[in-house]
């Protein structure tokens, strides 16, 4: 099966998405995943508007053949922070592992990080998941899953040799 991850990045924003800022976040993470060796397929940048990111989500995974789609921002406790209920409104399975390692790698830098409300999920055959607005924070987030992603994409593809990405860590490493 085809190994190229199809990566897309979307920027929830009111003022990237008004021009009245700059868009750090999305190009910060789209040199972090080139680097990787994946493929960004597609970025854009939507206002903290619910349906407009539900939208995006069903349309990208629909029309654009993401194997993994970022969002950026919209996952804190601001009122018009609504990336985490429109992933939810999207997925079909949850994948709560991710958004935990997320939040404890987060914890050993600040304390703010237990205010991320960011999740993942599943989408047909396609992995979401919500990473915070800031550049900085969504780079580091996106490393902490990063091992874990070509897994997860050959589950998902059903990839006959997918279970041969299990790997056991060591009694020595796990320490």
């Amino acid at each position: 099966m085809d190994s190229q991850i199809n990566v897309c990045i979307l920027t929830v924003s009111d003022r990237s998405f008004q021009g009245l800022r700059e868009d750090l976040t999305g190009p910060a993470l789209k040199m972090t995943i080139e680097a990787a060796g994946w493929k960004v397929v597609k970025t854009a940048i939507v206002p903290d508007e619910q349906s407009e990111i539900e939208a995006f989500l069903i349309s990208t995974i629909e029309n654009d053949g993401a194997d993994l789609i970022l969002t950026a921002g919209g996952t804190g406790f601001a009122p018009r922070d609504v990336t985490p209920e429109a992933t939810l409104a999207v997925v079909e399975r949850s994948a709560p592992g991710i958004a935990e390692a997320i939040r404890a790698d987060s914890l050993k830098i600040t304390p703010h990080g237990m205010l991320s409300r960011g999740m993942a999920g599943i989408y047909q055959k396609t992995l979401i998941v919500n990473l915070s607005g800031s550049p900085n924070a969504a780079v580091e987030q996106f490393e902490v899953i990063a091992p874990v992603i070509p897994h997860a994409i050959s589950l998902l593809r059903e990839d006959p040799d997918s279970e041969k990405g299990h790997q056991k860590l060591t009694r020595s490493a796990r320490s």
